[in-house]
């Protein structure tokens, strides 16, 4: 099996024209890789090409590396009912250099990169409708970006007073101290709860 995924692979990347640049292997599966500039061309010749005829797109997402100059991939996860055969395509790109949309090749990637704009800012140039999709609409930031707080930057809640959802900013409560001590050693000041204990 893996065999024949090397074999394809080094098919698929000398035939690309330069839209796909390189290929791996692992877990069984086989993974390329390409210029997002020319993903287009790379998605369109991975569904026409014979030995591929990936016609299904079943997903795509983000992923966040932090540390990279270009910091997010975006994997295209591709099916071929014709061969039986999977394929992952990864492109790079950073904050502010769109990938182009590949909606009018395949219509079921407008929410995915609807989806990868709105978690991870990713951009997609001639998106029919790019706008948030998982968040509301005065959402501050992207939420899967590594940078991104856990505790977020509001907090929602209903307020009975107002009658309405109100945004405040996070308060963070202050943190309590441990001591570390066993129990079988016990603090030398009185724990909460423990004030009659003395008497």
């Amino acid at each position: 099996m893996a065999s024949n995924l090397e074999t394809l692979g080094k098919t698929l990347v000398k035939a690309s024209g330069g839209s796909l640049t390189g290929y791996a292997v692992a877990f069984g599966e086989l993974t390329v890789v390409g210029p997002a500039a020319r993903v287009l061309h790379a998605l369109t010749f991975l569904r026409d090409h014979a030995d591929g005829r990936f016609h299904q797109l079943i997903d795509l997402c983000g992923v966040d590396y932090p540390e990279r100059p270009l910091r997010f991939d975006v994997v295209y996860h591709m099916l071929s009912l014709v061969k039986n055969h999977r394929i992952r395509l990864k492109v790079q790109t950073d904050e502010d250099t769109p990938v182009p949309s590949v909606c009018g090749l395949f219509p079921a990637a407008d929410w995915f990169e609807r989806e990868a704009f709105d978690m991870y800012g990713i951009f997609f140039s001639d998106h029919p409708d790019l706008r948030r999709l998982l968040t509301d609409y005065g959402f501050h930031g992207h939420p899967l970006r590594k940078d991104f707080p856990m505790t977020g930057y509001v907090e929602v809640r209903y307020d009975d007073e107002l009658r309405r959802v109100v945004y405040e900013p996070v308060k963070i409560a202050e943190f309590r101290q441990f001591d570390f001590l066993s129990p079988w050693e016990g603090a030398s000041y009185a724990l909460p709860g423990d004030e009659k204990a003395g008497s």
